[in-house]
């Protein structure tokens, strides 16, 4: 079964595509990682709901501006894209929901997802949000600039505060783990042909052991220091052979700098 990194609401988890894994957008941390350092990423932002009467975590995204940040298209569907003041970005967080005097949190003004986003295929799944005010940066606090190198390959790191190993509990710190990418070619191998589009990134080890997972969905894969992919979906968490699947930043790098400006 995939696993997409979707949302698991406080009324019951949402039900993943039939072609796709499940979303790794909900309560759900990497898998394989470790706790990451204080200010470590600054770039990383968690999205959170507080139409509940209280703070919850839902997806990861990436400081792209002042005003814009870069999130996964899933992770939006089904929200009011023009009056999201309901939603919110944490930057500077590292224990989920502790204030700990770096934290900025920033209502979302608009939403902007991409116009062929498809929630069967998962195909372009990546959105933008617009902060109602700019966020101020720090060592804390900084953007990440846009991949523009097509099909990387090398060694990358993602984060986030999802699940720790399939279908597990959520950590409260932010939480890391490196993997490398993998080739279009060889990730069609295991997931088949029509799964994998071009608009796509793999990365993983053969071996499994290391991934997101959900709860991470939205968030940042970094590669060279540079926002390379954003978390989207995968068969499972950390399985052998099932690398974690991406949307390819230098993809879609044109229709980003278009959109959040």
């Amino acid at each position: 079964m995939k696993t997409l990194v979707l949302c698991l609401l406080v009324a019951g988890a949402l039900a993943a595509p039939s072609r796709k894994p499940t979303f790794r957008r909900g309560l759900n941390r990497i898998v394989g990682g470790q706790e990451a350092t204080p200010g470590e990423f600054p770039y990383q932002l968690s999205f959170q709901d507080i139409s509940y009467g209280f703070d919850f975590h839902f997806c990861g995204a990436s400081i792209y501006s002042e005003h814009w940040a870069v999130c996964a298209g899933h992770c939006v569907q089904g929200e009011d894209m023009n009056n999201p003041d309901y939603l919110q970005v944490v930057a500077g967080e590292h224990t989920l929901y502790h204030d700990e005097g770096h934290e900025q949190t920033v209502i979302l003004s608009k939403i902007i997802q991409h116009e062929d986003y498809n929630s069967f295929t998962i195909s372009n799944d990546v959105s933008v949000l617009k902060l109602s005010e700019p966020l101020t940066f720090n060592n804390r606090v900084s953007s990440i600039p846009l991949q523009s190198e097509k099909n990387f390959l090398g060694d990358c790191v993602v984060s986030g505060w999802g699940t720790t190993t399939e279908g597990g509990v959520s950590p409260s710190k932010l939480h890391y783990v490196d993997v490398p990418t993998v080739t279009d070619a060889e990730c069609r191998k295991h997931y088949g042909d029509s799964e994998i589009e071009d608009s796509m990134i793999c990365a993983g080890l053969p071996e499994g052991g290391k991934d997101a997972c959900q709860g991470d969905s939205g968030g940042p894969l970094a590669c060279n220091g540079h926002l390379t992919g954003i978390v989207s979906w995968g068969y499972g968490c950390a399985r052998p052979n099932y690398p974690g699947v991406y949307a390819e930043v230098a993809y879609f790098k044109s229709w980003i700098e278009a959109n959040a400006k």
